[in-house]
């Protein structure tokens, strides 16, 4: 039996939501959604902290910019859209190359070493390109915020689906190199000036090509950063229980169509092995549920094989009665069109409704989302209609 019925009794039980799903298929906006709406009803301080490189939060939220530091939504812009919260809503945009710093200056032995490692000049490209850097500092800015207790849910918004695969497994991946050969075998020169035979050949071509301060440089920047090893393994460790929590659940964004439906399938089912919570599916741009009545259907038969009546029936004033004929067959036809599509909609939002708690969808909107009362509107359509009522 599935606990919660609607996603405002998922987020009143949990205190991390991460939003997963591929792009274009509206998880930013979606995440963004499902924090206001749990600013408005839940109460409390509610934050929305986005990966993804897009800044669109930003202009939905009706803030002018924000970053690595959580920035509250204006009161006003909530005013606006004619609501009053219980509660606070934040957001913050990730900033790599700052979180990489705070990390350094955390988890570094001594202040001294951990100058030695911000001012190497290695560090500025390592620090955004090795190790999938992006994803597991995403992970430990999420652990660190939640760790301060000041906000009751943190929504997060994730890298598009098989990059956020790599979100998931970032913690543990880190812990990997920290304790791999790989990563003695580069600190090794550094250790000592003796190089063994099986290593010297490379040495001596890399020497010529790269030059030996090159390398030195390489050698005394890992050594350094190995000297944060205990403090990487132990919050890597923290941050994968975390994710495990039952305090944690996982939101995945996706249309119907092939491709994205296909990279949502695959995400719930690397979810599932992983043993995560999937409390909840949204999904978007869904065709309204009139199209799925057997009596719209009928009528719209009906008007096709009596479309010549019809068009007469309207009088000259309609114009030629052929020509309105067609037009009249046109739609009907067009409407069946659209009913065997949401048909199979619903055969598809049945077979994925086996899983997650909370099944949603989102019909099209008139136009684009692009402040917080259509945020409010999208997330009116997914926090409150039960499961099976949608």
């Amino acid at each position: 039996m599935k606990e919660h019925a609607s996603l405002e009794q998922l987020l009143a039980a949990k205190e991390i939501l991460i939003c997963c799903g591929s792009g274009g298929v509206g998880k930013t906006t979606t995440a963004a959604a499902a924090g206001a709406m749990a600013a408005i009803t839940l109460g409390g301080k509610v934050l929305v902290v986005t990966v993804d490189p897009a800044r669109r939060l930003a202009n939905a939220l009706g803030l002018e910019g924000f970053g690595n530091v959580e920035k509250q939504v204006p009161p006003e812009a909530f005013k606006e859209a004619g609501v009053v919260p219980r509660g606070e809503l934040w957001a913050a945009m990730l900033d790599t190359k700052e979180s990489w710093d705070a990390l350094v200056l955390r988890h570094a032995p001594d202040e001294a070493t951990a100058h030695k490692i911000l001012e190497n000049p290695l560090y500025q490209n390592v620090s955004g390109r090795f190790v999938q850097s992006h994803e597991y500092i995403a992970m430990e800015r999420l652990y660190e915020l939640h760790s301060e207790g000041a906000y009751d849910l943190i929504v997060v918004d994730t890298p598009p689906t098989r990059n956020a695969i790599d979100f998931l497994e970032a913690p543990e991946r880190m812990a990997d190199f920290f304790s791999s050969r790989l990563l003695r075998w580069i600190t090794a020169p550094a250790r000592s000036r003796v190089v063994n035979f099986a290593t010297r050949p490379f040495y001596q071509v890399a020497d010529r090509i790269l030059g030996s301060q090159f390398l030195q440089d390489i050698g005394e920047f890992f050594l350094s950063f190995q000297t944060m090893y205990g403090g990487f393994i132990e919050r890597s460790r923290a941050v994968t229980r975390l994710l495990h929590d039952r305090r944690t659940t996982f939101l995945v964004v996706t249309t119907l169509q092939a491709e994205p439906l296909r990279e949502a399938e695959f995400f719930i089912d690397a979810l599932g092995d992983r043993h995560f919570h999937l409390g909840a599916l949204v999904l978007n741009k869904v065709l309204p549920g009139y199209l799925r009545d057997p009596a719209a259907g009928q009528a719209a038969e009906r008007l096709r094989d009596h479309a010549p009546e019809v068009a007469a029936s309207l009088g000259p004033d309609a114009g030629d009665p052929g020509q309105v004929a067609r037009v009249l067959t046109e739609i009907a036809d067009s409407f069946l069109r659209f009913q065997v599509v949401a048909l199979r909609e619903a055969e598809q939002r049945a077979e994925l409704a086996r899983v997650p708690d909370v099944v949603a969808t989102v019909p099209y909107f008139d136009s684009d989302i692009y402040d917080l009362a259509g945020l409010l509107d999208l997330g009116r359509a997914i926090w409150e209609v039960p499961a099976t009522a949608r």
